[in-house]
């Protein structure tokens, strides 16, 4: 019996150590070589080193004199009721979209609503990153035109000539990922802090 259970037991122990040890810090060294910033999580920081966030994941903006990311679908548990959520902007601990569709009355109020707190009209639209949700609901970019609808407000919140703003956006849009993947954008983190290094 003990000859029988020998191979089993050394395999186990083997393929433990292989797939369990081995294999997990072969792939964060190459990860770390290859990729050493994404790999830590893009993470960004202050001029006081303190971080801040990733460049990967969108956080909540509301004051007046920062840029705002897209809206965020992401819900938590409601702390009064463990079987509801409630809304919970930017959460990355419950990544999700809204799920509502095209005929939901309560995502074509909040449509509604958002289109006219940004001033939008049939002849002045806005972009439909300003009203729309992300997948994820954790987006970091905004699309260049999202950007520049908001220059006006952040200008006036930071005593700032609006030009002074707008080419601060215009030095922070990304291209497509190699010219041809995806569209221009901004990351709104990366933006807010150049922002904030103007020192108003």
């Amino acid at each position: 019996m003990l000859a029988q259970m020998r191979p089993a037991l050394v395999m186990i122990v083997l393929f433990s150590a292989l797939t369990g040890l081995a294999y997990p810090l072969a792939i964060t060294g190459i990860a770390q070589i290859a990729l050493g910033r994404p790999a830590d999580g893009s993470l960004l920081t202050n001029s006081d080193g303190v971080v801040v966030g990733s460049s990967l994941i969108g956080q909540s903006f509301t004051s007046d004199k920062y840029f705002h990311g897209r809206p965020s679908a992401t819900s938590a548990p409601d702390p009064n009721d463990s079987t509801k959520t409630v809304d919970a902007p930017y959460n990355a601990a419950n990544s999700s979209g809204s799920n509502l569709g095209p005929t939901s009355q309560k995502l074509i109020d909040r449509v509604k609503g958002d289109v006219d707190a940004l001033g939008g009209s049939p002849a002045q639209p806005v972009p439909a990153d300003a009203v729309t949700t992300s997948a994820s609901g954790l987006d970091p970019d905004i699309s260049p035109a999202f950007a520049r609808l908001q220059v006006a407000r952040i200008a006036a919140a930071r005593n700032l000539p609006e030009a002074r703003v707008q080419e601060l956006v215009d030095s922070r849009i990304q291209p497509p990922f190699l010219g041809l993947f995806g569209e221009p954008r901004v990351n709104v983190l990366l933006l807010n802090m150049a922002l904030d290094r103007l020192g108003v």
